[in-house]
C-alpha cells in the first residue's frame, strides 16, 4: 500500500520561512512530517525504493534540510545580535548607575545641608534596586520589559539630580518642610506680613509659621530676599506676594504686621520720597485693608522717631528731638507720621492698633551691606578690613538679637495694650567697644578706624522697656555674645559661598518665642 507523503504542509511551512522566528517553522514542520516519514519506513519500506516515491522522500529529506540550514542561519545571527546588545545595555546601566552614585556623593559632602541628604537617600535606595535588577540581567534572568523599565527609571534619576544641581526640588520628590503646629478653624488666624522678606519679616514669618497660622508675605523685594523665606515656599499655609504696599491690596486676614519699609541709613537714603510714600501711603492703604476687613494691625515704629534724644534711656512718652530737614529725616518723619495716621484710625474709625517702637537689631539674614552697624564690622572683620568708626566712637547703641525682637512683636500684637512699646535691649555699648568685641570673636588683623561723625547721628540709644515688661511680660532672653557669635557663623558662611545652590539656611525654632 502506496502513501504519498502531505506536501501540503510542507508548502505552508515554506511559507512561513518569512516570519522572523524560522524555528518555530522548522520544529512545527518536523513534528507533522516525522510520522509520514516512520510509516513509509516500517510498513512500506518495500515500496520505498520505488522510482516514484523515491524521488518524493528525496524532495522531502532536501526541503527538511533546507528548513534546517535558513533555520540555522536565521537564528544563530539574531542570538548573536541579542547577546550582543544584553552586554551593551548591561554596560550602559552600570556607566550610567556610577555617574549618579558619583554625583550624590558629591551632594552628600557639598556645603547645602538643606534638604540635599533627604533627597539622596531617596535617590540612594533608587539606585539599590537599580543595581538588584543588574544582578538578575547578568544571571540571564533579565527580560526585554525590564530592561525598558531600567532605562526610564535612569532617566528619571538623571533629571533629578540635574534638579538638584540646579538648586530646584524634583516634582516627585515630596518637599520637606519644618514642621508646624495644627490649629483648628477656631484658632488659626490668617496673618498678612507686609516686607515679610525682609531680615526681620522673615524671622516672623517662621515663628507665625511654626506656630500653625496662614501667613501671607507682601514684599517689593527692595531690600527683601525671596530666599529669606524660600523653606514655606509650596506650604499650603503661605504664600508670597510680589506687592509694594504704595498700591492698595485687597485681601481678607485677621492681622496685620506692617513692616514694610527700608531701615538701614543706606538704603532709605538712597531714595527718600520712596521712603517718605512708602511710610505714609504705605500705612495709609494697610489701615484701609485693616479698617475694611477689621483686622488688628501692628505697625513696626522706630527708636529713631526720638531723634537724637535729650532724655536718657528713652521712655515711650518722650516725644523726641528729631531733625525735620536732614538726611535721616525722610525715614524718621515717615514713621512718626506713620504713628500719627495709626491713632487718627483708631479714633475715627475704630481700628485696632499695635505700635512697636523697635530699637538696634542684629542676626542671620541681615544684608550684608545695609550699612547698620553690626552688618558692617562683622562684614569688615572676616574680611580682614579696617573696622570703621564715624566719629570718636563714645556714641551707644543697645544692641538686641532678632528672636528677641520677633517674641515682642508677637506678644505686642496679641496683647490688649494699643500705645507705643519700646522693644530693644537695656544693654548699652559704646561703638568703639562694640567694634572691640566684633575684633575679638572673628579674630584676624583688623584694625579700627575712625572717619567723619555723621550727620544728625544719635550720641545716645537705650530703650526703657518697663512698659514692656508691665505690659507684654516681656523681656531680651538672647545674649547679645551668643548672638553675635551666630551672627558671625552666618556671615562668615554666606562669604564662603561660591555657587547659587550653595544654600545658607537659616534653621528656624519655635522655641525662641515665649509663651
Amino acid at each position: 500500500m502506496s502513501i504519498e507523503p502531505d506536501f501540503s504542509v510542507l508548502i505552508q511551512a515554506v511559507r512561513y520561512l518569512a516570519i522572523p522566528f524560522p524555528l518555530t517553522t522548522c520544529g512545527w514542520v518536523l513534528i507533522t512530517q516525522l510520522p509520514v516519514m516512520s510509516r513509509l519506513l516500517t510498513e512500506e519500506a518495500h515500496n520505498l525504493f520505488s522510482t516514484k516515491n523515491m524521488k518524493l522522500v528525496f524532495l522531502s529529506i532536501v526541503v527538511l534540510a533546507i528548513i534546517f540550514a535558513v533555520g540555522y542561519t536565521a537564528v544563530s545571527p539574531l542570538s548573536s545580535i541579542r547577546d550582543r546588545g544584553s552586554n551593551r545595555d548591561l554596560r550602559e546601566f552600570k556607566d550610567n548607575v556610577a555617574a549618579l552614585t558619583a554625583k550624590i556623593q558629591k551632594f552628600e559632602s557639598a556645603a547645602n545641608k538643606e534638604s540635599t541628604p533627604k533627597d539622596t537617600e531617596e535617590l540612594k535606595k533608587d539606585l539599590a534596586e537599580i543595581k538588584e535588577k543588574f544582578l538578575k540581567f547578568e544571571t540571564g534572568y533579565s527580560q526585554k520589559t525590564e530592561i525598558e523599565e531600567l532605562k526610564n527609571t535612569i532617566a528619571e534619576l538623571k533629571a533629578q539630580v540635574h534638579l538638584l544641581e540646579s538648586g530646584l526640588k524634583p516634582d516627585n520628590v515630596h518637599k520637606r518642610y519644618p514642621e508646624v503646629k495644627f490649629l483648628n478653624y477656631k484658632d488659626r488666624k490668617r496673618i498678612l506680613i507686609t516686607g515679610g522678606a525682609g531680615f526681620v519679616g522673615s524671622h516672623l514669618v517662621d515663628q507665625l509659621m511654626l506656630a500653625g497660622h496662614e501667613v501671607i508675605v507682601a514684599d517689593n523685594f527692595f531690600t527683601g530676599r525671596r530666599r529669606n523665606v524660600e523653606h514655606w515656599i509650596g506650604h499650603e499655609n503661605f504664600e508670597l506676594i510680589h506687592h509694594d504696599v504704595v498700591n492698595p491690596l485687597f485681601i481678607e486676614v485677621d492681622q496685620i504686621y506692617h513692616l514694610a519699609s527700608p531701615a538701614s541709613p543706606p538704603n532709605y537714603m538712597y531714595n527718600p520720597i520712596k521712603t517718605i510714600k512708602t511710610n505714609a501711603v504705605g500705612t495709609i492703604n494697610m489701615l484701609g485693608l485693616a479698617k475694611r476687613v477689621k483686622a488688628r494691625l501692628l505697625l513696626a515704629s522706630t527708636s529713631e522717631v526720638y531723634g537724637d534724644p535729650e532724655v536718657h534711656p528713652q521712655r515711650e512718652d518722650y516725644w523726641g528731638h528729631v531733625n525735620p530737614i536732614g538726611p535721616r529725616a525722610c525715614y524718621d518723619e515717615g514713621k512718626r507720621v506713620a504713628e500719627t495716621m495709626c491713632f487718627a484710625y483708631k479714633k475715627q474709625e475704630n481700628v485696632e492698633i499695635r505700635v512697636a517702637r523697635i530699637f538696634n537689631t542684629f542676626g542671620p539674614r541681615m544684608h550684608m551691606n545695609d550699612g547698620r552697624v553690626v552688618s558692617n564690622f562683622i562684614l569688615q572683620a572676616l574680611q580682614n578690613n579696617d573696622i570703621t568708626i564715624y566719629g570718636n566712637g563714645t556714641q551707644t547703641r543697645s544692641f538686641q538679637y532678632v528672636s528677641d525682637l520677633v517674641a515682642g512683636l508677637i506678644s505686642l500684637m496679641n496683647s490688649n495694650y494699643s500705645f507705643p512699646v519700646n522693644i530693644g535691649n537695656p544693654d548699652e555699648h559704646t561703638i568703639l567697644n562694640f567694634a572691640q568685641i566684633i575684633k575679638s570673636l572673628v579674630g584676624g588683623t583688623s584694625e579700627i578706624v575712625h572717619k567723619k561723625a555723621m550727620t544728625d547721628d544719635p550720641r545716645k540709644r537705650k530703650p526703657d522697656i518697663s512698659l514692656a515688661r508691665k505690659e507684654l511680660n516681656w523681656m531680651p532672653k538672647v545674649d547679645m555674645i551668643a548672638g553675635i557669635n551666630k551672627t558671625i557663623d552666618f556671615f562668615r558662611s554666606e562669604l564662603v559661598r561660591s555657587k547659587h545652590q550653595e544654600r545658607n539656611f537659616f534653621k528656624p525654632h519655635l522655641d525662641q518665642i515665649s509663651p
